[in-house]
């Protein structure tokens, strides 16, 4: 199976993308930890998005789609695997169309998390990242056993920037002026499926294993 997971930042994808790798085997592919890795290795593509991160620039569309196409197609290219964070916007979304028609590849499902704004904020001001791994926690939903601490690694949590209060309502309005043309470009396709991402994170998990359970 290949499945993206779209949604507002804080909805949940990360975690879903977790769940669907324990249980179906789809290796989570999150472009944040993709460029984490290109970077650490020096790769030629993580040390050209280095050189736009470190000037505070976003990495462009073109960079991002090669790292995609390198690692959804290239060596060690996994059979099945959930997009966690990419595509973002509908260019994003046109290049890697491009990518699996050149690879004869196909998507079985874009699932969209579905979730009320206020809820969203109230769930990102609660999100907790472990500074050694990179695991993610929710308090409200996904916490830790110890407070504080990563079930993985026992690193600490912390409050990522972007994840404060003062950062939330930019992070949403970019989300509906750049993302959420997404849902259209998908439904258009006929590979849009919407599922409400209210609730546990095992309450959500199994709605999107109803829809994916015929597969």
């Amino acid at each position: 199976m290949k499945i993206i997971l779209i949604g507002p930042p804080g909805v949940g994808k990360g975690t879903q993308a977790q769940k669907l790798q324990q249980s179906h085997g789809l290796r989570q592919i999150s472009t944040g930890d993709l460029l984490r890795t290109a970077i650490r290795n020096r790769t030629t593509l993580g040390m050209t998005a280095e050189r736009y991160i470190n000037r505070g620039e976003l990495v462009p569309d073109n960079v991002m789609l090669e790292l995609i196409e390198e690692t959804l197609f290239g060596e060690n290219a996994p059979d099945a695997f959930t997009l966690d964070g990419f595509p973002r916007t509908v260019p994003q979304a046109e290049g890697l169309e491009t990518i699996f028609t050149r690879y004869g590849a196909r998507l079985d499902w874009v699932v969209l998390l579905e979730a009320d704004h206020d809820l969203i904020a109230r769930r990102l001001a609660a999100r907790r990242t472990c500074r050694q791994c990179s695991a993610i926690y929710n308090l409200l939903t996904n916490p830790p056993h110890q407070p504080g601490r990563c079930d993985a690694c026992g690193g600490e949590l912390y409050q990522r920037p972007d994840d404060q209060l003062a950062t939330i309502a930019n992070r949403l309005r970019i989300y509906r002026e750049q993302t959420a043309p997404l849902v259209e470009f998908y439904r258009e396709r006929q590979l849009l499926s919407a599922v409400d991402a209210l609730g546990t994170s095992d309450a959500v998990y199994q709605r999107i294993e109803k829809l994916i359970g015929g597969k």
